[in-house]
């Protein structure tokens, strides 16, 4: 799955690039939860966690149902 995840990923940095910000991938845990690394200005951005959400939680769960959620860590 992890592949997976990163190739999903890959679609949505330049997105996030062109803001000064960045995305990384932390860990994938067994229940589905993808843990992520807000970068740049998109780590200090008072949307961010909508960008996470309605941006790359929805991205994800559409193209690979097993994902449940999406976090942010520090």
């Amino acid at each position: 799955m992890k592949e997976k995840v990163e190739e999903v990923l890959k679609k949505i940095r330049p997105t996030l690039q062109a803001d000064g910000g960045d995305i990384e991938l932390v860990s994938i845990e067994d229940d589905g939860v993808i843990k992520v690394r807000l970068k740049g200005a998109c780590g200090s951005c008072p949307m961010s966690t909508m960008t996470l959400k309605m941006g790359v939680e929805k991205q994800l769960k559409q193209e690979i149902p097993a994902v449940k959620e999406v976090v942010a860590v520090a």
